[in-house]
């Protein structure tokens, strides 16, 4: 590793680490605070934070190597997340603000189920922390992942450290601050990551000679990279637009709606939040496909096609700057994994120990099983990331449709339909989980499906079947009228 490289990588780190140091000082006094902060995000940060926590590794690795490997008809994975995270600020995320501080000012989503439904027996809320805990712990596992392929890749560092540097800073900065933390990281995590996507395609671009000879290249080198369909199915089409729909059932994402000031609010944030992603994107996908010319032009070759950033940011630009690029992706990494440590310690904390082990314990008591359940899933995620079997992206997928099928579906209908009923909600979760774990694991012949579509189908007609023949009794509908009456007022 260079000296610029260091003094980057160290100077981002250290940053982390004072934006943590402040959240501690100044949001964290009671468990409210931090898992939610407060509820007092503004409009940027929102929109910031729930897309640096949305995009993780694989939008600087995985998405990148996937445009590298296919060409453009790997982009429709990306039209589908940009469908799906536009409708999730229309459909869900005012009535969620609303309805969540409706609900007892619910602080988990699994808290919200619990007091949206009048579930005294507490089974959503078991099943629902389950899930979280299942999936969160795959997806963490990717996004360390990342990082240890991020330091073995750009600083030929060994894996295993990388794995245990990246965790240690992200577990730091979030035992300290927690929400409060991890959204101003995300804000600024955010901001590194859509200039350094913007950056590196321009300077390929140029590189290259301009747009032009960059894309008659590609073309020279195979027709098929700058064809939407050659080399795809319709169900391989099918499959990657089907990855929008998991954005109705990400816990870290859904968390960011529940912590905006006011209901308002959230329409500046759907503005700066798809702008965002619009931008992120489109660079990830050009960084690839531009990728194709550079390597052709110069004959090149990379052993990993997911390093195709990391080989731009160390070639093509000063090492200061190249660090820079690097905290990039270090960026995006640490983003979502601080988000998802944060919720699954929220759901250690609210949704087990306090809701069936220690009712009566106290806010000091509360914020230090959540501290400690911080460790507690960054140490089992960090067990798992050993010895990766598959690659970023196939570990965010199973990860991502696992959430979209069993929350998704229920947190569409529990915000939209006042029919849904307690006994449909527990039906979909189940049916919805279990049916993404048996597809991915089972052998059988329909592989090339993605899981999320059978998931979210089937959960969604469970959810309609059972609610129709255990209808919810008439204080749950009232309570939802007046939420859609509240929301037509103030939004």
């Amino acid at each position: 590793m260079g000296i610029y490289q260091i003094i980057s990588i160290g100077l981002y780190m250290l940053l982390m680490l004072g934006i943590g140091l402040y959240a501690y000082r100044k949001s964290t006094s009671n468990v409210d605070e931090f898992l939610l902060g407060g509820r007092k995000m503004g409009a940027a940060v929102t929109a910031l934070s729930a897309g640096a926590a949305d995009m993780s590794g694989w939008l600087l690795m995985g998405l990148p190597g996937a445009m590298f490997v296919s060409g453009i008809s790997a982009s429709w994975i990306a039209i589908g997340l940009t469908i799906g995270a536009y409708l999730n600020y229309v459909l869900v995320a005012p009535s969620l603000r609303v309805y969540t501080e409706k609900a007892q000012n619910a602080i988990t989503i699994p808290d919200f189920f619990e007091k949206r439904f009048r579930d005294s027996s507490k089974m959503l809320r078991f099943i629902s922390g389950a899930v979280i805990l299942v999936f969160f712990t795959l997806y963490t596992s990717a996004g360390m992942v990342s990082g240890g392929k991020l330091f073995e890749s750009a600083f030929g560092m060994d894996y295993t450290s990388g794995l245990w540097l990246t965790s240690s800073v992200v577990v730091i900065y979030t035992f300290l601050g927690g929400f409060l933390a991890v959204s101003l990281t995300d804000f600024v995590q955010g901001t590194i990551m859509v200039l350094a996507l913007v950056l590196v395609p321009i300077v390929v671009i140029v590189n290259l000679g301009g747009v032009g000879p960059a894309f008659e290249t590609i073309h020279l080198k195979d027709t098929k990279y700058l064809s939407l369909f050659r080399g795809t199915t319709t169900i391989g089409i099918i499959s990657l637009l089907a990855w929008g729909l998991g954005y109705f059932g990400q816990p870290h994402i859904l968390v960011r709606f529940m912590a905006i000031d006011t209901v308002k609010q959230l329409r500046s944030a759907k503005k700066i939040g798809i702008t965002w992603m619009v931008f992120t994107v489109a660079g990830a996908m050009l960084v690839g496909l531009v990728g194709i010319a550079y390597m052709s032009n110069y004959n090149l070759t990379i052993a990993d096609p997911e390093t195709i950033f990391i080989f731009f940011s160390k070639t093509l630009f000063h090492p200061l700057i190249g660090g820079f690029l690097l905290s990039a992706i270090l960026a995006a990494v640490m983003s979502t994994i601080s988000s998802q440590l944060l919720v699954t310690s929220s759901s250690l904390t609210e949704d087990f120990y306090k809701a069936f082990l220690r009712r009566g314990a106290s806010q000091n008591e509360l914020l230090l099983i959540s501290r400690l359940s911080v460790f507690a899933v960054a140490l089992v995620s960090l067990l798992l990331s050993l010895n990766p079997k598959e690659s970023i992206l196939e570990l965010v997928g199973h990860a991502w449709a696992g959430f979209g099928s069993a929350f998704g579906p229920l947190i569409l209908l529990s915000l939209l339909w006042r029919g849904i009923s307690r006994n449909g909600a527990v039906a979909g979760m189940l049916v919805g989980g279990i049916t993404v774990l048996a597809w991915v694991y089972l052998d059988h012949p329909y592989k090339d499906l993605y899981s999320m579509i059978p998931g979210f189908l089937l959960s969604m007609l469970s959810i309609v079947a059972v609610s129709k023949f255990s209808g919810p009794a008439q204080e749950i509908q009232t309570e939802f009228d007046a939420v859609k009456k509240e929301l037509k007022e103030n939004y």
